[in-house]
């Protein structure tokens, strides 16, 4: 096992431990174990998806799809509000009471169709969602970032290619230098490298 020694890099300036392994189930059944062992600042760097490796991390389900929801209300309640505005009422912001506005009938259609409503509502709807769904993403996960500690280290730049790393980051309460090595050790890794700031 080749290993960079953890005392290359000073305490202060320690982000965390890698283990580095070459198959999914390593990488898979080290993530059950370090979530078992009770850490829970830890993440995987893998070149691709690997099937179960957010539950074997303890990943819980994201807050997202519920913004996409609202985010897409939103846009219907809108669309509504902009179609009955333009097509029908109008409100007086001084005396604040409707009054009629720029009545348009076609054919003796109904001003307020509710089949007319749909082609801007479900555009509406859809946009807010999309725009919701891109723009939570970003901020869910605190992105852009122009910079991590993780893409310091020329060792995991194998991360893209063909190895699995497995990271302990020093913030984790339960986090001992000598005790998270001895640990990582246990899992079978490649190697153990320590992650400067």
């Amino acid at each position: 096992m080749s290993e960079v020694p953890s005392t290359t890099v000073a305490r202060d300036d320690l982000f965390g431990l890698a283990a580095e392994f070459t198959t999914t189930p390593g990488i898979y059944h080290a993530a059950e174990k370090t979530r078992a062992a009770g850490y829970t600042w830890f993440d995987c760097n893998v070149p691709f998806p690997v099937h179960g490796l957010d539950r074997a991390m303890g990943v819980k389900m994201t807050i997202l799809p519920v913004f996409v929801f609202f985010g897409g209300l939103t846009g219907l309640i809108l669309a509504c509000i902009l179609q009955v505005f333009t097509n029908s009422l109008q409100i007086d912001l001084w005396a604040l009471v409707p009054v009629v506005g720029y009545q348009f009938e076609v054919s003796g259609k109904p001003l307020i169709g509710p089949a007319a409503f749909v082609p801007v509502a479900f555009e509406m709807t859809v946009l807010f969602s999309a725009l919701t769904a891109v723009f939570g993403t970003f901020f869910l996960n605190k992105l852009p970032m122009f910079y991590h500690p993780v893409l310091k280290c020329p060792q995991l730049a194998r991360a893209t290619d063909d190895r699995f790393y497995l990271v302990i980051e020093a913030k984790d309460p339960k986090f001992s230098l000598a005790e998270v090595e001895a640990f990582l050790h246990t899992l079978e890794p490649e190697s153990v490298i320590a992650l400067e700031k």
